[in-house]
Protein backbone atom coordinates (compact mmCIF):
# COMPACT_ATOMS: atom_id res chain seq x y z
CA UNK A 1 0.00 0.00 0.00
CA UNK A 2 1.51 3.32 -1.07
CA UNK A 3 1.98 6.25 1.28
CA UNK A 4 -0.69 8.93 1.08
CA UNK A 5 0.60 12.42 0.28
CA UNK A 6 -0.91 15.84 -0.42
CA UNK A 7 -2.43 16.43 -3.86
CA UNK A 8 -0.16 18.38 -6.20
CA UNK A 9 -0.89 22.07 -5.86
CA UNK A 10 -2.39 21.68 -2.36
CA UNK A 11 0.32 22.56 0.12
CA UNK A 12 0.78 22.12 3.85
CA UNK A 13 1.98 25.17 5.76
CA UNK A 14 4.06 23.70 8.57
CA UNK A 15 4.49 25.08 12.12
CA UNK A 16 7.93 26.45 11.15
CA UNK A 17 6.16 28.80 8.70
CA UNK A 18 2.75 29.48 10.24
CA UNK A 19 4.20 31.99 12.72
CA UNK A 20 5.44 34.04 9.74
CA UNK A 21 2.05 33.80 8.06
CA UNK A 22 0.33 34.96 11.23
CA UNK A 23 2.73 37.89 11.54
CA UNK A 24 1.93 39.04 7.99
CA UNK A 25 -1.81 38.46 8.43
CA UNK A 26 -1.69 40.49 11.65
CA UNK A 27 -0.15 43.47 9.81
CA UNK A 28 -2.73 43.25 7.04
CA UNK A 29 -5.68 43.10 9.45
CA UNK A 30 -4.28 45.97 11.54
CA UNK A 31 -4.21 48.16 8.42
CA UNK A 32 -7.74 47.09 7.46
CA UNK A 33 -8.96 47.92 10.96
CA UNK A 34 -7.19 51.28 10.73
CA UNK A 35 -9.16 52.14 7.59
CA UNK A 36 -12.46 51.09 9.14
CA UNK A 37 -13.09 48.01 6.99
CA UNK A 38 -15.13 45.11 8.42
CA UNK A 39 -14.48 41.41 7.98
CA UNK A 40 -17.01 39.19 6.21
CA UNK A 41 -16.68 35.39 6.20
CA UNK A 42 -17.91 33.75 3.03
CA UNK A 43 -18.65 30.13 2.08
CA UNK A 44 -16.05 28.26 0.04
CA UNK A 45 -18.75 26.76 -2.20
CA UNK A 46 -21.15 28.75 -4.37
CA UNK A 47 -23.48 28.03 -7.26
CA UNK A 48 -21.45 27.72 -10.45
CA UNK A 49 -23.76 30.24 -12.10
CA UNK A 50 -22.46 32.95 -9.74
CA UNK A 51 -19.01 32.69 -11.28
CA UNK A 52 -20.31 32.13 -14.82
CA UNK A 53 -22.18 35.42 -14.45
CA UNK A 54 -19.77 37.25 -12.15
CA UNK A 55 -16.38 36.18 -13.51
CA UNK A 56 -17.53 35.59 -17.10
CA UNK A 57 -18.05 32.45 -19.16
CA UNK A 58 -15.37 33.47 -21.69
CA UNK A 59 -12.64 33.74 -19.05
CA UNK A 60 -9.93 31.16 -18.43
CA UNK A 61 -11.19 30.79 -14.85
CA UNK A 62 -14.64 29.57 -15.91
CA UNK A 63 -13.58 27.76 -19.08
CA UNK A 64 -10.63 25.81 -17.68
CA UNK A 65 -9.82 26.43 -14.03
CA UNK A 66 -12.83 25.91 -11.75
CA UNK A 67 -13.28 22.90 -9.45
CA UNK A 68 -16.68 21.22 -9.43
CA UNK A 69 -17.77 19.92 -6.01
CA UNK A 70 -18.16 16.22 -5.33
CA UNK A 71 -21.76 15.42 -4.33
CA UNK A 72 -22.60 12.00 -2.95
CA UNK A 73 -20.72 9.32 -4.86
CA UNK A 74 -20.62 11.20 -8.14
CA UNK A 75 -18.21 13.91 -9.21
CA UNK A 76 -21.04 15.88 -10.73
CA UNK A 77 -20.85 19.01 -8.62
CA UNK A 78 -24.68 19.08 -8.66
CA UNK A 79 -27.38 18.71 -6.02
CA UNK A 80 -30.69 16.92 -6.34
CA UNK A 81 -32.18 19.95 -8.10
CA UNK A 82 -29.44 19.84 -10.74
CA UNK A 83 -27.81 23.01 -9.46
CA UNK A 84 -24.08 23.01 -10.10
CA UNK A 85 -21.72 23.89 -7.24
CA UNK A 86 -18.13 25.13 -7.45
CA UNK A 87 -15.27 25.72 -5.06
CA UNK A 88 -14.73 29.48 -5.17
CA UNK A 89 -12.00 30.53 -7.65
CA UNK A 90 -12.05 34.12 -6.34
CA UNK A 91 -13.86 36.12 -3.69
CA UNK A 92 -15.41 39.21 -5.27
CA UNK A 93 -18.45 37.49 -6.77
CA UNK A 94 -19.28 35.75 -3.48
CA UNK A 95 -18.86 38.95 -1.51
CA UNK A 96 -21.15 40.87 -3.86
CA UNK A 97 -23.65 38.00 -3.66
CA UNK A 98 -23.64 38.31 0.15
CA UNK A 99 -24.07 42.10 -0.02
CA UNK A 100 -27.05 41.73 -2.37
CA UNK A 101 -28.62 38.79 -0.52
CA UNK A 102 -28.46 40.52 2.87
CA UNK A 103 -29.24 43.99 1.52
CA UNK A 104 -26.12 45.48 3.10
CA UNK A 105 -26.21 48.58 0.90
CA UNK A 106 -29.50 49.80 2.38
CA UNK A 107 -28.58 53.20 3.81
CA UNK A 108 -24.91 52.27 3.90
CA UNK A 109 -21.76 51.95 1.82
CA UNK A 110 -20.23 48.70 3.12
CA UNK A 111 -16.44 48.39 3.27
CA UNK A 112 -15.60 44.71 3.58
CA UNK A 113 -12.64 42.35 3.62
CA UNK A 114 -12.21 38.58 3.64
CA UNK A 115 -9.30 36.21 3.73
CA UNK A 116 -9.21 32.53 2.93
CA UNK A 117 -8.66 29.68 0.53
CA UNK A 118 -9.51 29.95 -3.19
CA UNK A 119 -9.27 27.12 -5.71
CA UNK A 120 -8.21 26.99 -9.37
CA UNK A 121 -7.47 23.87 -11.36
CA UNK A 122 -4.41 25.13 -13.17
CA UNK A 123 -0.85 23.92 -13.51
CA UNK A 124 0.85 24.65 -10.16
CA UNK A 125 3.79 27.04 -10.21
CA UNK A 126 5.87 28.67 -7.50
CA UNK A 127 3.57 31.08 -5.67
CA UNK A 128 0.57 29.94 -7.74
CA UNK A 129 -1.15 26.83 -6.44
CA UNK A 130 -4.44 24.98 -6.88
CA UNK A 131 -5.43 25.98 -3.38
CA UNK A 132 -4.19 29.45 -2.55
CA UNK A 133 -4.88 32.07 0.10
CA UNK A 134 -6.25 35.42 -0.90
CA UNK A 135 -7.02 38.68 0.85
CA UNK A 136 -9.91 40.46 -0.81
CA UNK A 137 -11.23 43.96 -0.08
CA UNK A 138 -14.44 45.44 -1.49
CA UNK A 139 -15.79 48.99 -1.09
CA UNK A 140 -19.36 49.23 -2.33
CA UNK A 141 -21.61 52.21 -2.84
CA UNK A 142 -19.38 55.18 -3.71
CA UNK A 143 -18.83 56.25 -7.33
CA UNK A 144 -16.25 58.89 -6.36
CA UNK A 145 -12.52 58.68 -7.09
CA UNK A 146 -11.64 58.94 -3.39
CA UNK A 147 -12.92 55.36 -2.95
CA UNK A 148 -10.48 54.14 -5.61
CA UNK A 149 -7.61 56.10 -4.08
CA UNK A 150 -8.41 54.88 -0.57
CA UNK A 151 -7.93 51.24 -1.56
CA UNK A 152 -4.66 52.00 -3.33
CA UNK A 153 -3.45 53.98 -0.29
CA UNK A 154 -4.40 51.06 1.93
CA UNK A 155 -2.30 48.62 -0.10
CA UNK A 156 0.60 51.07 0.01
CA UNK A 157 0.28 51.23 3.81
CA UNK A 158 0.34 47.42 3.98
CA UNK A 159 3.56 47.26 1.97
CA UNK A 160 5.16 49.97 4.11
CA UNK A 161 4.26 48.13 7.33
CA UNK A 162 5.66 44.90 5.88
CA UNK A 163 8.89 46.61 4.85
CA UNK A 164 8.58 45.83 1.14
CA UNK A 165 7.29 49.14 -0.23
CA UNK A 166 10.59 49.90 -1.99
CA UNK A 167 10.33 46.62 -3.91
CA UNK A 168 6.91 47.08 -5.50
CA UNK A 169 5.65 49.49 -8.17
CA UNK A 170 2.10 50.68 -8.70
CA UNK A 171 0.73 50.51 -12.25
CA UNK A 172 -2.42 52.42 -13.06
CA UNK A 173 -4.87 52.69 -15.94
CA UNK A 174 -8.45 53.59 -16.70
CA UNK A 175 -10.92 51.52 -18.71
CA UNK A 176 -13.46 54.29 -19.10
CA UNK A 177 -17.13 53.35 -19.31
CA UNK A 178 -18.82 50.53 -21.19
CA UNK A 179 -19.85 52.59 -24.24
CA UNK A 180 -16.32 53.98 -24.56
CA UNK A 181 -14.86 50.47 -24.40
CA UNK A 182 -17.28 49.21 -27.03
CA UNK A 183 -16.02 51.82 -29.46
CA UNK A 184 -12.44 50.95 -28.55
CA UNK A 185 -13.04 47.19 -28.87
CA UNK A 186 -14.43 47.69 -32.37
CA UNK A 187 -11.28 49.53 -33.43
CA UNK A 188 -9.01 47.04 -31.62
CA UNK A 189 -10.66 43.98 -33.18
CA UNK A 190 -10.39 45.58 -36.63
CA UNK A 191 -6.67 46.15 -36.05
CA UNK A 192 -6.04 42.67 -34.59
CA UNK A 193 -7.96 41.00 -37.42
CA UNK A 194 -5.71 42.75 -39.93
CA UNK A 195 -2.67 41.29 -38.10
CA UNK A 196 -4.33 37.99 -37.12
CA UNK A 197 -1.73 35.60 -38.56
CA UNK A 198 1.04 37.16 -36.47
CA UNK A 199 -0.73 36.71 -33.14
CA UNK A 200 -0.01 33.83 -30.75
CA UNK A 201 -2.65 31.07 -30.46
CA UNK A 202 -4.26 32.36 -27.24
CA UNK A 203 -4.51 35.87 -28.65
CA UNK A 204 -6.10 34.58 -31.86
CA UNK A 205 -8.77 32.86 -29.76
CA UNK A 206 -9.32 35.98 -27.67
CA UNK A 207 -9.87 38.26 -30.66
CA UNK A 208 -13.42 36.89 -30.89
CA UNK A 209 -14.06 36.13 -27.19
CA UNK A 210 -12.19 38.68 -25.07
CA UNK A 211 -10.13 41.07 -27.23
CA UNK A 212 -8.94 43.32 -24.38
CA UNK A 213 -7.06 40.36 -22.90
CA UNK A 214 -4.87 40.28 -26.00
CA UNK A 215 -3.18 43.35 -24.51
CA UNK A 216 -2.04 41.08 -21.62
CA UNK A 217 -0.25 38.66 -23.92
CA UNK A 218 3.27 37.65 -22.87
CA UNK A 219 4.17 36.69 -26.46
CA UNK A 220 6.89 39.00 -27.80
CA UNK A 221 5.64 38.95 -31.39
CA UNK A 222 2.10 39.79 -30.27
CA UNK A 223 3.43 42.65 -28.14
CA UNK A 224 5.37 43.97 -31.14
CA UNK A 225 2.15 43.97 -33.18
CA UNK A 226 0.33 45.80 -30.37
CA UNK A 227 2.72 48.73 -30.58
CA UNK A 228 0.69 50.04 -33.51
CA UNK A 229 -2.73 49.20 -32.01
CA UNK A 230 -5.27 51.91 -31.12
CA UNK A 231 -5.19 53.12 -27.52
CA UNK A 232 -8.15 53.09 -25.16
CA UNK A 233 -7.23 56.54 -23.85
CA UNK A 234 -8.12 58.01 -27.25
CA UNK A 235 -11.73 56.83 -26.80
CA UNK A 236 -12.40 58.23 -23.31
CA UNK A 237 -14.91 60.98 -22.61
CA UNK A 238 -14.48 63.96 -20.29
CA UNK A 239 -16.08 62.29 -17.26
CA UNK A 240 -13.80 59.25 -17.43
CA UNK A 241 -10.72 61.43 -17.91
CA UNK A 242 -11.66 63.64 -14.95
CA UNK A 243 -12.23 60.63 -12.67
CA UNK A 244 -8.81 59.23 -13.57
CA UNK A 245 -7.12 62.60 -13.06
CA UNK A 246 -8.69 62.94 -9.61
CA UNK A 247 -7.47 59.46 -8.60
CA UNK A 248 -3.97 60.48 -9.68
CA UNK A 249 -4.24 63.75 -7.74
CA UNK A 250 -5.08 61.84 -4.54
CA UNK A 251 -2.06 59.58 -5.06
CA UNK A 252 0.23 62.55 -5.69
CA UNK A 253 -1.06 64.15 -2.49
CA UNK A 254 -0.35 60.95 -0.56
CA UNK A 255 3.13 60.66 -2.05
CA UNK A 256 2.42 57.35 -3.79
CA UNK A 257 4.38 57.02 -7.03
CA UNK A 258 2.85 55.17 -9.99
CA UNK A 259 3.29 54.56 -13.68
CA UNK A 260 0.55 54.59 -16.30
CA UNK A 261 0.28 51.24 -18.08
CA UNK A 262 -2.21 51.50 -20.94
CA UNK A 263 -2.01 47.73 -21.49
CA UNK A 264 -3.33 47.07 -18.00
CA UNK A 265 -6.91 45.90 -18.60
CA UNK A 266 -9.66 43.63 -17.32
CA UNK A 267 -11.44 41.37 -19.75
CA UNK A 268 -14.94 41.74 -18.32
CA UNK A 269 -17.54 44.31 -19.29
CA UNK A 270 -18.57 45.19 -15.72
CA UNK A 271 -15.12 46.64 -14.96
CA UNK A 272 -14.87 50.38 -15.55
CA UNK A 273 -12.66 53.37 -14.89
CA UNK A 274 -9.74 52.73 -12.51
CA UNK A 275 -7.69 49.53 -12.64
CA UNK A 276 -4.42 49.03 -10.79
CA UNK A 277 -1.75 46.46 -10.03
CA UNK A 278 1.23 46.31 -7.71
CA UNK A 279 4.09 44.52 -9.46
CA UNK A 280 7.60 43.46 -8.48
CA UNK A 281 10.71 42.34 -10.34
CA UNK A 282 12.07 40.49 -7.31
CA UNK A 283 10.36 37.19 -8.14
CA UNK A 284 11.96 36.47 -11.50
CA UNK A 285 9.87 37.82 -14.33
CA UNK A 286 7.74 40.82 -13.36
CA UNK A 287 5.06 39.46 -11.04
CA UNK A 288 1.77 40.92 -9.87
CA UNK A 289 1.34 40.85 -6.09
CA UNK A 290 -1.99 42.70 -5.97
CA UNK A 291 -4.65 43.64 -8.51
CA UNK A 292 -7.75 45.75 -8.23
CA UNK A 293 -10.15 48.12 -9.87
CA UNK A 294 -13.63 49.55 -10.16
CA UNK A 295 -16.47 47.21 -11.17
CA UNK A 296 -19.67 49.23 -11.15
CA UNK A 297 -21.50 46.67 -13.29
CA UNK A 298 -21.12 43.54 -11.12
CA UNK A 299 -23.76 44.24 -8.47
CA UNK A 300 -26.47 44.48 -11.11
CA UNK A 301 -25.28 41.27 -12.76
CA UNK A 302 -25.45 39.36 -9.47
CA UNK A 303 -28.93 40.80 -8.84
CA UNK A 304 -30.01 39.51 -12.24
CA UNK A 305 -30.50 43.10 -13.41
CA UNK A 306 -27.37 43.84 -15.48
CA UNK A 307 -28.84 47.11 -16.71
CA UNK A 308 -28.63 48.50 -13.15
CA UNK A 309 -25.18 49.86 -12.35
CA UNK A 310 -24.10 50.24 -8.71
CA UNK A 311 -20.66 51.60 -7.80
CA UNK A 312 -18.02 49.28 -6.32
CA UNK A 313 -14.23 49.00 -6.22
CA UNK A 314 -11.95 46.33 -4.76
CA UNK A 315 -8.68 44.46 -4.87
CA UNK A 316 -7.28 40.97 -4.30
CA UNK A 317 -3.88 40.02 -2.92
CA UNK A 318 -2.44 36.50 -3.14
CA UNK A 319 -0.69 35.71 0.14
CA UNK A 320 1.56 32.95 -1.21
CA UNK A 321 3.18 35.38 -3.61
CA UNK A 322 3.31 38.05 -0.89
CA UNK A 323 5.10 35.59 1.41
CA UNK A 324 7.60 34.77 -1.37
CA UNK A 325 8.32 38.47 -1.78
CA UNK A 326 8.76 38.88 1.98
CA UNK A 327 11.14 35.92 2.02
CA UNK A 328 13.15 37.48 -0.82
CA UNK A 329 13.49 41.11 0.30
CA UNK A 330 12.56 41.30 4.00
CA UNK A 331 12.61 37.85 5.65
CA UNK A 332 10.73 37.45 8.91
CA UNK A 333 13.04 36.15 11.62
CA UNK A 334 12.29 32.70 12.97
CA UNK A 335 10.47 32.99 16.28
CA UNK A 336 9.88 30.46 19.01
CA UNK A 337 6.31 29.40 19.70
CA UNK A 338 6.97 29.30 23.43
CA UNK A 339 7.83 31.85 26.14
CA UNK A 340 7.96 29.62 29.21
CA UNK A 341 8.55 25.87 29.31
CA UNK A 342 7.51 24.11 32.53
CA UNK A 343 9.25 20.88 33.53
CA UNK A 344 8.73 18.80 36.65
CA UNK A 345 9.74 15.61 38.40
CA UNK A 346 7.28 12.82 37.79
CA UNK A 347 6.34 12.76 41.48
CA UNK A 348 5.11 16.38 41.40
CA UNK A 349 4.03 16.60 37.78
CA UNK A 350 0.41 17.29 38.81
CA UNK A 351 1.61 20.34 40.76
CA UNK A 352 3.38 21.57 37.62
CA UNK A 353 0.18 21.15 35.59
CA UNK A 354 -1.60 23.32 38.17
CA UNK A 355 1.20 25.91 38.08
CA UNK A 356 1.13 26.11 34.26
CA UNK A 357 -2.64 26.53 34.35
CA UNK A 358 -2.33 29.39 36.86
CA UNK A 359 0.39 31.02 34.75
CA UNK A 360 -1.81 30.90 31.65
CA UNK A 361 -4.69 32.36 33.68
CA UNK A 362 -2.73 35.33 35.05
CA UNK A 363 -0.64 35.88 31.88
CA UNK A 364 -3.07 35.14 29.03
CA UNK A 365 -0.70 36.48 26.35
CA UNK A 366 2.15 34.24 27.46
CA UNK A 367 2.84 31.03 25.52
CA UNK A 368 3.38 28.23 28.04
CA UNK A 369 4.32 24.69 27.07
CA UNK A 370 4.85 21.43 28.89
CA UNK A 371 6.17 18.04 27.86
CA UNK A 372 4.57 14.78 28.96
CA UNK A 373 5.43 13.37 32.37
CA UNK A 374 8.61 11.59 31.30
CA UNK A 375 12.01 11.88 32.97
CA UNK A 376 13.25 15.32 33.98
CA UNK A 377 16.22 14.91 31.63
CA UNK A 378 13.92 14.22 28.68
CA UNK A 379 11.74 17.21 29.53
CA UNK A 380 14.80 19.50 29.77
CA UNK A 381 15.89 18.44 26.27
CA UNK A 382 12.49 19.46 24.94
CA UNK A 383 12.73 22.77 26.81
CA UNK A 384 16.12 23.47 25.21
CA UNK A 385 14.72 22.68 21.77
CA UNK A 386 11.57 24.79 22.25
CA UNK A 387 13.35 28.17 22.05
CA UNK A 388 11.61 29.32 25.24
CA UNK A 389 13.05 32.33 27.02
CA UNK A 390 12.58 30.73 30.44
CA UNK A 391 12.32 27.22 31.81
CA UNK A 392 10.47 26.70 35.09
CA UNK A 393 11.69 23.68 37.04
CA UNK A 394 9.51 22.12 39.74
CA UNK A 395 10.71 19.32 42.01
CA UNK A 396 9.86 17.93 45.44
CA UNK A 397 11.77 20.71 47.26
CA UNK A 398 10.05 23.43 45.21
CA UNK A 399 6.61 22.04 46.02
CA UNK A 400 7.47 21.76 49.71
CA UNK A 401 8.67 25.39 49.79
CA UNK A 402 5.97 26.72 47.41
CA UNK A 403 8.68 28.00 45.05
CA UNK A 404 9.83 27.37 41.47
CA UNK A 405 13.30 27.47 39.92
CA UNK A 406 13.45 29.75 36.88
CA UNK A 407 16.25 29.33 34.34
CA UNK A 408 17.01 32.13 31.88
CA UNK A 409 17.71 30.14 28.72
CA UNK A 410 19.79 32.92 27.14
CA UNK A 411 22.21 33.41 30.06
CA UNK A 412 21.91 30.07 31.86
CA UNK A 413 21.27 31.87 35.16
CA UNK A 414 18.87 30.13 37.53
CA UNK A 415 17.00 31.64 40.50
CA UNK A 416 14.30 30.65 42.96
CA UNK A 417 11.06 32.58 43.30
CA UNK A 418 7.63 32.21 44.87
CA UNK A 419 5.24 29.94 43.03
CA UNK A 420 2.77 32.83 42.87
CA UNK A 421 5.27 35.19 41.19
CA UNK A 422 4.33 35.25 37.51
CA UNK A 423 6.62 38.11 36.44
CA UNK A 424 8.84 36.91 33.58
CA UNK A 425 9.89 40.25 32.09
Amino acid sequence: MSKLTAIRGFNDILPTDTAKWRAVESVLTQVLDGYGFSQIRLPMVEETDLFARGVGEATDIVEKEMFGVVHGNQNTGKDENEKSFTLRPEGTAGCVRAVVEHNLTRGDTPKLWYMGAMFRYERPQKGRYRQFTQLGVESIGSPLPDADAELIAMTAMMYKRLGIFDHVMLQLNTLGEAHERIAYKTALVEYLTAHFDGLDDDSQRRVSTNPLRVLDSKDEQTQAILLGAPKLSDFLGDESRLHFEQVQNYLHTLGIDFEINEKLVRGLDYYNKTVFEWVTDKLGSQATVCGGGRYDGLVGIVKGKPEQSEPAVGFAMGLERLMLLMETVNPIADTADCDVFVVASESVYMNAVLYANELRTYRPNMRVKMASATSLKSQMKKADKSGAKFTVIIGDDEVANQTVSVKNMATGEQASRAMTDFDFE
